[in-house]
């Protein structure tokens, strides 16, 4: 297939599309390595796949409405996964405006490209953020989940309306993903595990919110493509037993689903910190503090929709996969 990927100079994106490209697909990569973190990590990431023969460059913001026309009418892509996002729970509390450019303005860019240019299915990132003040375990696509609690997961559950408005709409099968806290190799140095191995290698203490109480299910990057190389394959379709009487929230009347993708297994903060202790070999100096606005003390995810549909479970343990990224952070960075 001819697959255009959103954020591929991002974490996600550029892991999802290796794994396209080695399995023969044609990606077309558009990012426009903006700033948010360490543009270095970003070419690194994409000096992995940009000399494939299937991979084509694109150099833009997806909010840019005249490049994104024009990129859709060239490469006419069969298939789309929007990855591209301003990302991060607490920075959309400082600079909230890069949430509407990117999440929302970006998002109908995409979405009118494919309208106009017949793209067979629209994969995109949701996120567990939407659930916010939900606090029923383990969280549920089917849930009604209208209370927010950051501009980033009102931007994703934004998405999400729009997509099922395109889906009524003009029939475009769209999925959307609900991300559970990703880490792994190559991960955002804005997250948690990064944050914390460099500070512990440092010597530097680390802030550990909520004093370490958080829970989160905490999902390894390749437990995530997996989830959504599966769900690009198989179009969204519309539910024969939908009913507007009592409207369901993860499918619809029209081609529109919506999938967990989490590992189904929450971890404990002071848990998850440990065993980055054992695989470094180093004791962290821990800055215990209160839970910060805009987050929320736990997320688990239901994931029997995907395992219904797709037929796939994320399953790699917190064990491996931070054993995975501390062998990654030593090599990458030469510590």
């Amino acid at each position: 297939m001819k697959v255009l990927v959103t954020g591929t100079a991002g974490f996600i994106g550029s892991a999802l599309a290796m794994r396209l490209l080695d399995r023969g697909d044609e990606v077309i990569g558009v990012d426009n390595l903006n700033d948010y973190y360490d543009v270095n990590l970003k070419l690194a990431r994409l000096d992995r796949i940009k000399d494939h023969a299937g991979f084509t460059e694109v150099r833009a913001d997806i909010a840019d409405r005249a490049v994104m026309e024009e990129t859709f009418a060239r490469h006419k892509p069969q298939r789309v996964v929007n990855l591209a996002a301003q990302a991060g729970v607490r920075y959309s509390l400082e600079n909230p405006h890069a949430y509407v450019e990117t999440n929302l303005v970006g998002f109908i860019n995409i979405l009118e490209g494919c309208r106009h240019h017949g793209v067979e299915h629209l994969v995109y990132a949701s996120s567990s953020s939407v659930y916010g003040a939900n606090t029923t375990m383990p969280f549920t696509v089917h849930d009604n989940v209208d209370h927010p609690m950051s501009l980033y997961a009102a931007s994703k559950k934004a998405n999400e309306l729009m997509a099922h408005t395109y889906s009524s709409l003009y029939g475009l099968p769209t999925a959307g993903l609900r991300f559970f806290t990703v880490y792994g190799p190559w991960g955002r140095p804005d997250m948690a595990l990064f944050m914390f191995t460099r500070n512990i290698l440092e010597g530097k203490p680390i802030d550990v919110f909520n004093y370490g109480q958080h829970r989160r299910d905490f999902t390894y990057i390749d437990d995530i493509v997996e989830g959504v190389i599966r769900t690009l394959d198989k179009v969204a379709e519309p539910n024969p037993e939908w009913s507007g009487d009592n409207p369901d929230s993860a499918s619809s009347f029209a081609p529109y689903r919506l999938y967990n993708i989490g590992n189904n297994q929450p971890v404990e903060l002071l848990h998850y910190i440990q065993v980055l202790e054992d695989c470094l070999g180093r004791k962290a100096e821990k800055n215990l503090l209160p839970l910060q606005p805009g987050d929320v003390p736990d997320t688990y995810a239901d994931v029997q929709d995907l395992v219904a549909d797709v037929g796939y479970r994320p399953a790699t343990p917190v064990e491996q996969g931070v054993e995975n990224f501390v062998r990654w952070y030593r090599d990458f960075y030469q510590v």
